[in-house]
């Protein structure tokens, strides 16, 4: 079974091009090394998908390669994802805004130099 189908197959990606291009990007693994999208998966094969700053942890109970209903994904799959990972979803997201005055136009260099001034010190 191709990791590429699996993962989509058990609806972690939407399309299976997604998961390709995921394979492609080195976003996901299996058993701790890159893989690629042609990569044969087997039963007790742990998979980790980086998906934005998460890390999700899984582990291949069956191999299926039909896409299977949102209620029997845990027939052929686990998540075995640390809390740790779901809590970096809860963080805050620091972010500055900036007014200006509508119809006052671009900022000039002056201006623009203390926006990236503020914004490296935050950032």
């Amino acid at each position: 079974m191709r990791i590429d189908k699996y993962l989509w197959a058990i609806r972690i990606f939407k399309t299976r091009s997604d998961a390709a291009d995921a394979c492609r990007a080195s976003r996901v693994r299996v058993n701790g090394q890159d893989v690629k999208a042609s990569r044969e998966i087997r039963e007790g094969d742990i998979i980790v998908v980086r998906k934005g700053p998460v890390f999700y942890s899984y582990r291949v109970i069956k191999p299926v390669d039909k896409r299977q209903p949102a209620k029997d994904v845990s027939l052929y799959a686990s998540d075995i994802t640390p809390d740790e990972e779901y809590a970096k979803l809860d963080q805050p997201r620091e972010t500055i805004v900036i007014y200006r005055r509508k119809g006052t136009g671009r900022p000039t260099k002056k201006e623009r130099r203390q926006l990236d001034q503020i914004m490296d010190i935050n950032g």
